[in-house]
């Protein structure tokens, strides 16, 4: 059994060798001894900035009676493990039963509604189960849609409403850093599955290693492109330009019978997982016109800040800024600010761009994206201030509104817009006029990347004043951490507004909707997950939920074990 060696610290400058040398000198190995060794994890540690480390994890192979020997000798040590695990089991596939009647059309396929992280594994997962999912994206095909994007932000196309930053193939997430890394607990090692996947589907090998591993948005097109064939030569099917306008349910049981699309098309369903992302707000509506199980839940709204990319890199990295092996440096602040607000840096861009991330005509919502490269000359960020479910009941239709996060995030959309010039531009800021409430007249050294354009003003009114108070205390104090972060031509553009979903469908331990039978909420729209990796995630523990029902209601003689279990 192959053994684990953790925290191996090493110099930046270190040659090829010097991994294997560190290993023996750790173990006290000679080097005939170390058959093989294989990364599986590397970080950087810049805790002294005078002398940045890598960190290793890595997967050695030995002897077998050398490596019980190593497990006896360091049985103190906790670094190193005996290399068990560290990969998803898969689900049988479905029986013959459930795979003649999926064939024959008298077991009614497994609809998936959305084309994001969450749909596309819970797709993809189903179609490695045998069971042929019917998977709906009301937007394009990649290609197609970020024709349309592109040429919005680069004014050469109109906006189209279903054709955006928010709806097509591969979900919001296509158009951001493509970030791959997630704080929640992953016993069954589903993240690793997700990981494998991508790099199956095109993307590059080393986010099976890096500790913060990112795609980035032009190979995001192609990885989705590689799902969608894995998919589809397993047997699944997707549609594009196939918004569900009604979920039907049966009027006694309320149990899901189906999906209507806009064009007026019925697909018979009895079981449809719901993965259409945070913006879907015309699904949010139908579902609470039928009744369907929702309520609030806490959300952030703010800004984008842009810096350039070096003065990041400087406070990071010191000396070693531009060093290739640390590539673009990152950050993560907080404060809690003295009016009781938290006030976070949400999904932090490193050589990135700011995009126009609007969804509906007459809004302007404010997002993040970076290239695989991360080579363009600014840092972005998002500046987000925590809002409760308490703090949107004055906008909400009536007491308790489980949409009153809706309306308010159209409300401070409505307003950017009209700052912006009601031109898709987005209203901007300099961080000193911002600080000292001025309007900015124009910009100075950090010039702003948001596409369309930025129109400079007073960035207030697009905001709640106890948001605008939050900030205002934040950064500054954001210096203290980032040398300059403070700079006066540091550039603010808003609104941020989708950090995510701003309400939740519950649901019960079968993962399916707590009154709505059949209804399997999913992903982060649905208010479970909150970036690529937590929604791919959630989407393979659905597909397994939904293959468990398969089986009990369409071959109730056959033990249950064929699909693993949510977690």
């Amino acid at each position: 059994m192959p053994l684990r060696l953790h925290q191996l610290k090493l110099p930046l400058d270190h040659d090829e060798a010097a991994l294997a040398e560190a290993i023996c000198r750790r173990l006290q190995l000679r080097p005939e001894q170390l058959l093989q060794h294989r990364v599986v994890k590397r970080s950087v540690d810049a805790r002294r900035r005078q002398a940045i480390q890598l960190t290793y994890s890595v997967e050695l192979e030995l002897e077998p009676q050398l490596e019980q020997r190593l497990l006896k000798r360091f049985r103190r040590d906790n670094q190193l493990q005996a290399a068990e695990g560290g990969h998803y089991s898969p689900p049988t596939r479905a029986d013959a039963a459930t795979s003649r009647g999926l064939r024959e059309g008298t077991v009614p396929r497994p609809v998936v509604v959305g084309a994001g992280p969450c749909g596309y594994f819970c797709a993809l997962l189903l179609a490695q189960m045998g069971l042929r999912p019917l998977l709906l994206e009301r937007g394009k095909p990649v290609k197609q849609r970020s024709a349309d994007t592109f040429g919005f932000w680069r004014r050469q196309r109109p906006f189209n409403p279903e054709s955006n930053a928010q709806f097509g193939e591969g979900g919001a997430g296509t158009f951001s850093d493509g970030k791959l890394y997630s704080q929640v607990s992953d016993p069954r090692h589903l993240g690793r599955k997700v990981l494998e996947e991508l790099v199956q589907a095109g993307a590059n090998p080393e986010i099976l290693v890096l500790h913060r591993p990112h795609i980035g948005t032009f190979k995001l097109a192609t990885v989705v492109r590689g799902l969608r064939a894995q998919i589809e030569a397993l047997g699944g099917d997707i549609r594009f330009e196939s918004r569900v306008e009604q979920l039907q349910l049966d009027p006694d049981g309320r149990a899901v019978r189906g999906v209507v699309l806009a064009d007026g098309t019925a697909i018979a369903a009895q079981q449809v997982v719901l993965a259409v992302g945070h913006s879907a707000r015309d699904s949010f509506a139908m579902l609470r016109r039928l009744g369907v199980a929702m309520e609030r839940k806490p959300f952030s709204i703010g800004v984008r800040i842009e810096h350039p990319q070096a003065l990041i890199d400087a406070a990071r990295w010191g000396a070693c800024a531009g060093h290739p092996r640390l590539g673009a440096a990152e950050y993560k602040l907080v404060h809690h600010a003295s009016n009781g607000r938290c006030v976070y840096s949400f999904c932090m861009c490193p050589g990135g761009l700011v995009v126009g991330a609007s969804s509906e005509p007459g809004r302007v919502v404010t997002n993040g994206m970076s290239q695989h490269s991360r080579n363009e000359r600014n840092a972005n960020s998002g500046i987000v201030v925590a809002i409760e479910p308490e703090d949107v009941e004055p906008y909400g239709d009536g007491p308790g509104d489980p949409l009153a996060g809706v309306a308010f995030q159209r409300h401070w959309e409505e307003q950017a817009y009209e700052l912006g010039g009601r031109s898709y531009a987005a209203p901007g800021q300099t961080l000193a006029d911002f600080l000292a409430g001025r309007p900015s007249a124009g910009g100075g050294s950090v010039q702003p990347s948001y596409s369309p354009g930025v129109t400079f003003t007073d960035l207030s009114p697009a905001l709640p004043s106890y948001v605008v108070e939050a900030l205002r205390e934040a950064l500054p104090q954001f210096n203290r951490t980032i040398p300059g972060y403070a700079m006066d031509d540091a550039v603010l553009t808003g609104v941020e507004t989708r950090t995510s979903s701003p309400l939740r469908l519950p649901r019960g331990d079968n993962l399916e909707s707590t009154n709505t039978p059949g209804l399997y909420p999913a992903g982060e729209g649905a208010g479970y997950a909150g970036g690529i990796l937590s929604a791919a995630i959630d989407g393979i523990r659905v597909a397994e939920a939904v293959a468990i029902t398969l089986r009990r209601r369409w071959s109730p003689g056959e033990p249950n074990e064929s699909a693993c279990g949510p977690a």
